[in-house]
């Protein structure tokens, strides 16, 4: 299977575990249902979208601040809606472990979560900052906002996120999206639980420079840490893997050999043939 058969696949289990009758065009009750292949069609050609800098948000301390105020480092974009009981719930707990661990990695500032709250009339500041302190999340680094409807529904739209009313609640993508430093929508993270790399090794590539601009680019040593860290499934970390460098040396030393003896052959070739 393919990356983007994979992605796919991802993406519609993520959707099945909310609306597990798959309904196309309505619900039984002639109620409109989200298309899940429009869904993941939007949700993928956000990829490469530059998000409005000037979108005003509140924070869950009733702070206001501009979506452009993120930029400079990555951000997470996870949208969710405070009155889940369970999925979106569960969704940022686990979103958090992995944020832990791309922390652990790339440094405590390295990027920015922002979770939004989509449903505008209810997810007000107060409940953000509930539905935070019910996760346990207090990171700076993480900011969960909240903002009119109108701004809400430009950010969801940049970010290729839809969403439909249904029964009480919302039908949609369990969806996290990577923009880069400059605002770019670098890649989508789909599941309620999904693969910790995914996530980790889009911000890798993004703090390595790989696919779109940074404003500043990681030193040699920093890039070194970097391509030589590896995920441990055992530990659920990123471990520094030695191996990975002394190849690297091996490999560099033996091209070097051979560079030196072809060199000195030809040295050789070439003095007999003049002597000649």
């Amino acid at each position: 299977m393919n990356v983007r058969s994979a992605a796919r696949a991802a993406a519609l289990a993520a959707w099945s575990s909310i609306a597990p009758a798959a309904a196309i065009a309505a619900h039984g009750d002639g109620m409109p249902a989200l298309d899940a292949g429009a869904a993941l069609e939007a949700s993928q050609a956000a990829i490469g979208r530059t998000l409005s800098a000037g979108s005003l948000l509140t924070d869950e301390r009733g702070r206001r601040f501009r979506l452009g105020d993120l930029q400079g480092r990555p951000v997470v974009i996870s949208p969710v809606y405070t009155s889940c009981y369970h999925i979106c719930p569960t969704t940022t707990t686990f979103l958090r472990q992995a944020a832990d661990v791309a922390f652990d990695l790339l440094g405590d500032d390295a990027f920015t979560v922002l979770t939004l709250g989509f449903d505008t009339p209810r997810d007000t500041p107060e409940r953000m900052r509930e539905y935070a302190r019910a996760r346990g999340i207090s990171s700076p680094q993480w900011v969960f906002a909240s903002a009119d409807a109108a701004t809400a529904a430009r950010i969801l739209d940049e970010i290729g996120f839809m969403a439909v009313p249904a029964g009480g609640g919302f039908e949609h993508l369990i969806q996290a999206t990577v923009v880069d430093s400059g605002g770019k929508v670098y890649r989508q993270v789909y599941g309620q639980q999904f693969e910790t790399p995914l996530l980790v090794d889009a911000l890798k590539r993004i703090a390595l420079g790989q696919g779109l601009e940074m404003a500043a680019p990681p030193s040699l040593s920093e890039r070194i840490r970097l391509i030589c860290s590896t995920f441990d499934p055992k530990t659920g970390r990123y471990r520094f893997d030695y191996s990975l460098v002394l190849s690297a040396l091996i490999g560099t030393t033996v091209f070097l050999g051979l560079a030196v003896f072809l060199w000195k052959s030809w040295r050789q070739w070439a003095a007999g043939n003049r002597g000649r």
